[in-house]
């Protein structure tokens, strides 16, 4: 089809022969995505004047919340140790969930194909709904803000880790369970012995990956009432006061910046 819409260039060589030099497809290609962002912007809305006038307003925030407010604090800390209690507990929790979804969505571990279907599409559709509507969701129905976004980070990594571990369990060597299998171990012994010493590093080091995003993630599920430093986050920018909004971005960014440094330091370890 392409040959047809733009017929390749046809080269006489020296000794006679003819060859046919294609064209590129890359200017079509960009000429498509130009088209395909033109469009995308006159359905959103987009306003390259409205962004120019208003983008000093941006600077002006930006230039207010790098002046924290270094008394806030004490107020903020108590938010933040519970977003990083909410992440940890959650995190843990869902990678040791995922492992057995993992094996059961495993098409060369579990046989039924019902089950490997089943815990496969449950684990696409809580992997596809928000982490913020399943906290809103839990909060109407536990009221307790914590208990609330603990249940979203919990429900998240359990999807997450679970998909990529059960990848991981299907492209291992399978020789050394199907021998313990023939020489009459039963099928959760022999994974226990076979399969799980070659996926541990890779479960745990997805597992610490997963921490490190829901600490990012829990730190906006107050929004939704869901408790923790976002909280802070939503008031401090309802009452305009950016210098505490700040302080609090100053004391995420370290906290961050700590947790992927000794999580990257594991995840080299366990490679």
């Amino acid at each position: 089809m392409w040959d047809k819409l733009f017929p390749p260039k046809k080269i006489t060589l020296d000794s006679g022969s003819v060859v046919y030099e294609k064209r590129s497809k890359s200017p079509v290609i960009l000429m498509i995505v130009a088209v395909a962002m033109y469009y995308s912007g006159v359905v959103t809305g987009f306003d390259w004047n409205q962004l120019m006038s208003g983008i000093h307003e941006f600077f002006t925030i930006i230039f207010e919340m790098l002046q924290p407010n270094w008394g806030y604090m004490s107020r903020a800390w108590p938010e933040l140790m519970s977003t990083l209690q909410m992440s940890l507990f959650g995190s843990v929790l869902g990678a040791v969930i995922a492992l057995p979804l993992a094996v059961l969505a495993s098409s060369n571990i579990t046989k039924k194909r019902i089950i490997v279907s089943s815990v496969k599409t449950g684990l696409s559709l809580v992997r596809t709904m928000p982490t913020l509507v399943t906290a809103l969701i839990a909060t109407y129905i536990f009221q307790l803000p914590q208990t609330a976004g603990t249940i979203a980070i919990i429900l998240f990594t359990t999807s997450y880790v679970g998909k990529l571990v059960y990848e991981a369990i299907e492209n291992v060597d399978m020789g050394s369970f199907e021998a313990m299998e023939a020489m009459g171990m039963d099928k959760r012994s022999a994974f226990r012995t076979a399969i799980f010493p070659q996926i541990l590093p890779n479960y745990l080091s997805i597992s610490l990956y997963s921490f490190e995003g829901n600490v990012r993630y829990a730190a906006i599920l107050g929004y939704v009432g869901a408790g923790g430093v976002g909280r802070l986050i939503n008031e401090t920018i309802g009452w305009r006061d950016y210098q505490s909004l700040g302080m609090i971005v100053f004391m995420l960014v370290i906290t961050v910046y700590l947790i992927e440094s000794t999580s990257e330091y594991f995840r080299k370890k366990l490679a």
